[in-house]
């Protein structure tokens, strides 16, 4: 589509008027020959350089769908570490994130309409058969409304619609008499008794047998859902009910945004995180464009596009007002508080918003586009992947990385609007990222920390569904697909809805009449129907002109959004005082905690605590400037806690066929050689000792001497362990947890502490896995007698010189030098200081800070900072300065649900097995990267 000015349509137009065809708008699915040339010295992509990064994810593609297939089919998802696949009930619970499995094969439907995108047709017909002879969607579990819609419901539809496509052409699909229609129209069914609250919010689950409320239905007792849950439906809600000519589940959706817009904050025409699906009360009043609203905004420009209402433009463009008034603080995105949208909410941004940017050039507004698409970019480019939060001053704030394709799918809308070649550099690097990181030997495996390289046992069904499309369609030219993807618009789990749809069984009416616009101007419609002699104004450079102030803007500043009322140059109130600025020392500070109802107290030692009582505040407003504070003070002293730990370190298996690939996430320990002084690590082969539990002389001493000891947790202390193994030569050590079933996935990192006795004598390196890694490990050692590992702060490059040392290290080498950058800060990590059980110290992770207006508390204090201290804790007023390095990740942990008597599927397949189908594609996989080279 491209974005030139069309007939009948002027740039900054009212989108009402705007009619067929559609294709007039900016969908993001540009013709790139039709818009801005390369700016000169840009470097253009040569057509050969293009074919072969498209063949190359085709490739990867394949690596990850076969090894689904293979080894998790009909499992809901693949399980990459263990080369398995994930049944929920199977494995250890992972809280919200498994209400996605519904035992339905969600990876195969959610792949469907990518293989058509990537001109791989008879693995789809092949795929369609499956779905329609293996899966079964009327199951005793309890599922997300949210995410079965857009990864069921809408895989369902999108291959449908590619189906019919496919069998209009008249070579594939010849006998489809639209099955997968058939399946949609009964799970939607089964998603329909979600909706039966008197608001017409959804709940948030239900179970797909039974519905909700019912005794068997084990749901339907929650109160809240996400905003982007409970809007993110009318997209395949209406599909489906024009495909099928059933209006019900367009006009289910229809009445669940409606309540949502009804329920917006009026004056800032923002909506909060989470709302009372039976009050419609806001019960996270912060407000953003990340996680909880993201596709809520989406799926209102999108729905005016597939559905010609008029009135879903009226709202996004409110909205999109009110987000580029309070939220956006060029090049960040920042939450505000809709009742005050000038005070911040949150001092991190969450890693969901990189669709922003791709959001925004559908709305035609490129300049903001390129600044935020550029801002995470260079994130990307200091971790290698986008980390699931960051600071403002882009620091980690959560380490993980699900291998997300909203970066992907920006970048992808930003080159076709804008034709500049830089964008396809950028998707060069994400292939070679993804390759070099989070290759694995059965897939593609989620970051567990972007700063160690370890690995997380997921791969989650969106990247199949999302990222493989955007990345192809990014170096595809339109003669590279067999037909044309403009006649479809995308969802947000990127499945495609043709734009036919909108002329189809129209049984609603497009104008709502309940509700009035009467705040609107014509103002709200900038940009709607965008023209690129506007957006370009015949300068070439244009797009390179916005970026390069940002080239830089991670590495070597320190950037603070400036809040509105700083901009007002003193034309209103003053900015309410945030706790990285506070001083001790400054009256002026000390005048405002005052009127904010703070009082500082000087403790003897010579520190400071602060206590709040709203009832001593100058003003209610005065009052939620003081409660804030001390949200954000709390934030920041328990930041500064943090700082004091260890961050996690990496256990990387080196040896033959392995090269580096395999990262496990290990746990530090507070004695021995500290990892993250000595940059090269400690490389060794492993051997199992005896007795296996270290706790008392090594009996195999000549098997263990210059090698990395292996031993099992439990019956005596962590250093114990220690000294028995350095005593018998050993050049370090992992201890491997004797919990059977524990994983880094589900359970909290601690820390091994010393003893109680001065450690300084020990001065091997000692990391701990937990149960599932360390039988990683084993597992291996029966394959191949021979192991080696790397112990290091942080995974090392995966490339040539490992591979092509292949046995020949030598078992003296146990230092491997390399080069690498500074190793990060810490990681919430609690300590251990002994063995028997019950001395784990889990961290606890930031919570987001709460609205003002969300809590009755009338007084706050800071007692919970400091677990030591015996009565409430102060708070010293930290210094705001830009460290390099990263913050401290506050990890979701997320604790096991199950029993540690239940008893879970542990059969994984054996390593020779595993592997004996992989050696072509090491040989593949080699050529691959000496092409690059």
């Amino acid at each position: 589509m491209a974005l030139s000015g069309a007939p009948g349509c002027r740039a900054g137009e009212r989108g009402p008027r705007w009619r067929r065809p559609w294709k007039l708008l900016a969908l993001g699915l540009l013709s790139a020959s039709s818009v801005l040339a390369a700016a000169p010295g840009a470097g253009a992509m040569s057509r050969e350089e293009k074919r072969r990064l498209g063949n190359q994810v085709l490739e990867m593609f394949d690596h990850a769908y076969s090894n689904y297939m293979e080894h998790a089919y009909p499992a809901d998802e693949l399980m990459p570490l263990t080369c398995r696949g994930r049944v929920r009930g199977q494995e250890p619970s992972r809280g919200d994130v498994d209400d996605a499995l519904g035992k339905f094969s969600l990876t195969l439907i959610d792949t469907l309409d990518t293989l058509v995108v990537l001109n791989k047709t008879k693995e789809f017909e092949e795929a369609v058969k499956k779905v329609i002879k293996d899966v079964n969607l009327d199951n005793d579990i309890v599922v997300s409304v949210f995410e079965t819609n857009i990864r069921v419901l809408g895989g369902l539809l999108g291959g449908h619609s590619v189906a019919i496509m496919l069998k209009e052409k008249g070579e594939y699909m010849q006998w489809y008499n639209g099955e997968l229609l058939h399946m949609a129209k009964e799970l939607g069914y089964k998603l329909l008794p979600a909706f039966n609250t008197t608001s017409g919010l959804p709940y948030p689950r239900v179970n797909l047998k039974f519905g909700v409320r019912h005794p068997e239905a084990r749901t339907g007792t929650e109160t809240d859902t996400c905003t982007a849950c409970a809007g993110t439906l009318i997209l395949e809600f209406a599909a489906l009910s024009r495909f099928t000519g059933t209006s019900i589940f367009e006009e289910y959706a229809r009445k669940a945004l409606d309540f949502i817009w009804e329920k917006r904050q009026r004056s800032s025409n923002l909506v909060g995180v989470t709302i009372n699906i039976h009050t419609g009360d806001w019960v996270r009043k912060d407000s953003g464009v990340g996680a909880g609203i993201d596709s809520y905004y989406e799926y209102l420009l999108k729905a005016y596009v597939l559905l010609g209402d008029d009135s879903f433009l009226e709202r996004f463009n409110t909205h999109y007002d009110a987000i580029m008034r309070y939220i956006s603080q060029p090049p960040l995105l920042l939450d505000v508080h809709i009742h005050k949208p000038m005070l911040n909410a949150r001092t991190w941004m969450d890693s969901l918003l990189a669709f922003f940017p791709g959001l925004q050039v559908l709305k035609g507004d490129i300049r903001p586009a390129i600044e935020t698409h550029e801002m995470l970019y260079q994130v990307i480019k200091k971790h290698n992947f986008l980390p699931e939060a960051f600071t403002t001053d882009f620091r980690v704030h959560w380490a993980q990385h699900p291998l997300r394709p909203e970066f992907a799918e920006s970048t992808y809308f930003l080159y076709k609007a804008t034709g500049d070649p830089y964008y396809l550099e950028v998707g060069k690097t994400l292939i070679e990222n993804l390759n070099k990181y989070a290759r694995v030997p059965c897939g593609f495996a989620a970051m567990k920390d972007v700063r160690t390289g370890s690995h997380e046992d997921r791969m989650d069904s969106f990247f199949l569904a999302e990222m493989f499309k955007y990345l192809y369609l990014l170096f595809a030219d339109k003669e590279d697909m067999i037909f044309d993807i403009e006649d479809y618009i995308f969802t947000t789990e990127a499945h495609l809805l043709p734009l036919w749809l909108s002329t189809t069984n129209q049984t609603i009416s497009k104008k709502n009449t309940s509700t009035e616009y009467t705040e609107l101007d014509d103002s709200n419609f900038d940009w709607t129907c965008p023209n690129t002699q506007i957006l370009f104004p015949n300068d070439p450079m244009f797009a390179q002109s916005i970026r390069e102030p940002l080239k830089n803007v991670v590495d070597k500043s320190c950037p603070r959004g400036i809040s509105r009322a700083e901009e007002s140059l003193g034309s209103g109130p003053k900015p309410p005082l945030r706790a990285r600025d506070f001083m001790a020392s400054n009256p002026e500070h000390l005048e405002i905690l005052k009127k904010m109802g703070v009082s500082l107290i000087h403790l003897k030692d010579g520190r400071v605590q602060l206590v709040q009582h709203a009832v001593q505040a100058a003003s209610s407003l005065d009052a939620e400037d003081g409660l804030r504070f001390m949200q954000e003070m709390i934030e920041l002293s328990s930041q500064q806690q943090k700082e004091q730990q260890l961050p996690p370190r990496a256990v990387q298996i080196v040896s033959h066929p392995f090269f580096g690939r395999v990262v496990l996430t290990a746990g530090p320990a507070q004695f021995g050689m500290d990892l993250s002084k000595h940059k090269a690590g400690t490389r060794g082969f492993v051997a199992a000792i005896k007795p296996y539990n270290g706790c008392s002389e090594i009996t195999n001493p000549e098997a263990v001497k210059e090698k990395i000891a292996l031993m099992q947790r439990g019956q005596c202390m962590f250093a114990e362990k220690a000294r028995n193994i350095q005593k018998a030569g050993a050049i370090g050590g992992i201890v491997i947890d004797d919990n059977e079933g524990s994983s880094s996935d589900t359970a909290p990192l601690f820390q091994m502490a010393g003893d109680g006795k001065n450690t300084d004598d020990i001065t091997i390196p000692m990391l701990f896995l937990f149960n599932k890694e360390g039988n990683i490990i084993l597992d291996a050692i029966r394959e191949y007698e021979a192991v080696e590992v790397l112990l290091s702060d942080k995974a090392k490059d995966r490339d040539l010189e490992i591979e092509n040392m292949d046995q020949k290290s030598s078992e003296n080498d146990s230092h491997k030098p390399t080069s690498e950058e500074a190793p990060s800060e810490s990681q919430d990590a609690g300590a251990v200081s002994e063995e028997p059980e019950g001395g784990e110290s889990s961290a606890v992770g930031d919570p987001d800070p709460l609205s003002p207006a969300s809590t009755d508390s009338a007084s706050v204090s800071m007692a919970d900072l400091d677990p030591h201290a015996p009565g409430p804790t102060e708070a010293s007023a930290p210094e705001p300065a830009c460290t390099p390095g990263d913050s401290q990740p506050q990890e979701q942990n997320t604790q096991t649900e199950a029993s540690s008597k239940a008893h879970w599927d542990r059969k994984v397949q054996p390593m020779e097995s595993i592997l004996a189908d992989w050696n072509e594609d090491i040989e593949a996989f080699e050529m691959m990267e000496k092409d690059e080279l």
